[in-house]
This record gives C-alpha cells, sequence and structure tokens, in this order.
C-alpha cells in the first residue's frame, strides 16, 4: 500500500513542493524515512509512533518506507511530522485520499497528538495556493496562514484526532481568520491640524481615490505632520490588501539594495 501528502520546505521565504510519500510493505519490521533529511525530520518516527499511540493506534508491523521527494532537496525542520502522520493515516486506510487530496500539511505532533505550531505558516499557505490547494496547519497558526486570503482552504486542526474526524464527517474544523494586533497607541487625527484646509482636502481626495502624494515644501511647512496623520482617514487593509502592500515594499527594498550594491 502507498499513499501521498504534499507539504512543502522552505527555502529562504520561499516553500517549494514536497510529496511525502510512504509505502507500507512486507519484511522487515522497521521504519525508514530517505530523502536528504536532517536530524529533526528523522526524528520525526518517535514522534509520528507516540501520537499514534496516543491515538490507540498501532503502527503496522510491516517494512515502511517514507520518501519524501525530491529526494536532492535539502528537507529541514519539525513541520514534516504531520504530512508524514497524515500519509501513514491513508496508507493504513484510516483517511480517504480524495479527502486529503486537495490539501498540503505542515505542523509538528506531540507525544500526545496534539499539533504544536511552525514557523512558516503564512509562505506554506501561499506556496500551497500556487499548487492549487488549502493549507492543513496547527491551530496556532491558522490566524498567520489566513493572511494568505480568503481563497485558500485553510484547516488549522489542534490535534490529530480532530483532523481525522474532520475527514471522516465527524465534526468541521471552523475557518481561522486573520489576526492583527491591536496597536494601543491612537493614530494622529486629521481634525488636530488647523487651517492647511488645501493640503487636507488634496490628503481626503487621495484616500479616497487611492492617489500618489508628492510633499514638497519648506522645513517646518507641515509636510511630516500631515503625511502622519494621512491613515486615520484610510480605512483597514484587507488580509489581500496588507499582503500585496507588504510584497511591494520588499520589492522595492530589494531592487533599492540591488541598485546601491550596483553603484
Amino acid at each position: 500500500m502507498m499513499a501521498r501528502v504534499v507539504t512543502v520546505a522552505f527555502e529562504g521565504v520561499e516553500a517549494r513542493r514536497v510529496d511525502v510519500e510512504v509505502q507500507l510493505t512486507g519484511g522487515e519490521v522497521k521504519f525508514y524515512i530517505v530523502g536528504l533529511a536532517d536530524k529533526a525530520v528523522t526524528e520525526s518516527r518517535e514522534r509520528v509512533r507516540a501520537a499514534f499511540a496516543g491515538l490507540g493506534i498501532a503502527l503496522p508491523s510491516r517494512r515502511i518506507v517514507v520518501n519524501l521527494a525530491p529526494a536532492d532537496l535539502p528537507k529541514e525542520g519539525s513541520h514534516f511530522d504531520l504530512p508524514i502522520a497524515l500519509a501513514m493515516m491513508v496508507a493504513m486506510g484510516a483517511i480517504s485520499p480524495d479527502a486529503i487530496e486537495g490539501y498540503a500539511a505542515v505542523g509538528e505532533l506531540a507525544l500526545d497528538a496534539s499539533i504544536r505550531a511552525v514557523p512558516g505558516a503564512l509562505p506554506a499557505a501561499i506556496g500551497a495556493n500556487a499548487m492549487g490547494k488549502g493549507l492543513i496547519c496547527p491551530a496556532a497558526c491558522g490566524p498567520e496562514a489566513a493572511w494568505a486570503g480568503e481563497d485558500v482552504g485553510i484547516l488549522a486542526a489542534p490535534h490529530l484526532l480532530s483532523l481525522v474526524n474532520h475527514f471522516s464527517g465527524l465534526q468541521t474544523l471552523p475557518a481561522p481568520k486573520p489576526n492583527l494586533e491591536e496597536d494601543a497607541t491612537p493614530l494622529p487625527d486629521l481634525r488636530d491640524v488647523k487651517g492647511q484646509e488645501s493640503a487636507k482636502r488634496v490628503l481626503e481626495v487621495a484616500a479616497a481615490g487611492g492617489h500618489n502624494l508628492l510633499m514638497i515644501g519648506a522645513p517646518g511647512s507641515g509636510k511630516s505632520m500631515l503625511a502622519a496623520r494621512l491613515p486615520s482617514i484610510l480605512p483597514p487593509l484587507s488580509p489581500e490588501k496588507m499582503h500585496t502592500e507588504n510584497c511591494a515594499s520588499t520589492m522595492l527594498r530589494h531592487s533599492a539594495l540591488c541598485a546601491h550594491l550596483s553603484c
């Protein structure tokens, strides 16, 4: 019996597709993980074994081979625990392969089968979306992964059992919502500006129409004061727009650094 579950490996902030293939065959009873895995990944064997024991499931007395493809791509981190466990459950018949076909998965397993948070949930969700898949991730990472957009299906599970119940139809995992830390410091308010009626009108038109602004004037004429108050009249950014703004800002900084280095 063979099963496959998709996950990702990180190269910087980019997520590259990795296929977790599990094969159960006859022969010597051993558990192998191959595919250029580091120590944290190879230790998944014991975490998966303990998590299954926590659910009352015994690993099959067969030769278990877990292949992380492509084999020449280095695999690092504990987030391979969850896809390995899910692929094994598919191979054992506990989860339907069709149910998990549309998802990639990341997450670390605790010994009691709860799913611990791992870094990189947002890049993983973006990478999964680029592959046309949703993302299965720890419940603690759900609000971060949700920033990838409303069209990305996110399953944020606190426990391995909750995922099994979800795919078997016994329960439904709610879709997580993007989190945003509230800033306790109030924004400078445009109403505090006395005079400058023309400049305030320009700010209002630019904010309403999404136009660019170029502020030119002598020192002390109020440019910084007005610019600091522009966010107070702007609506909050949606997750999609915030992600777009962050990507544009990153590209702008990268272009400026390249231009500086080429000088």
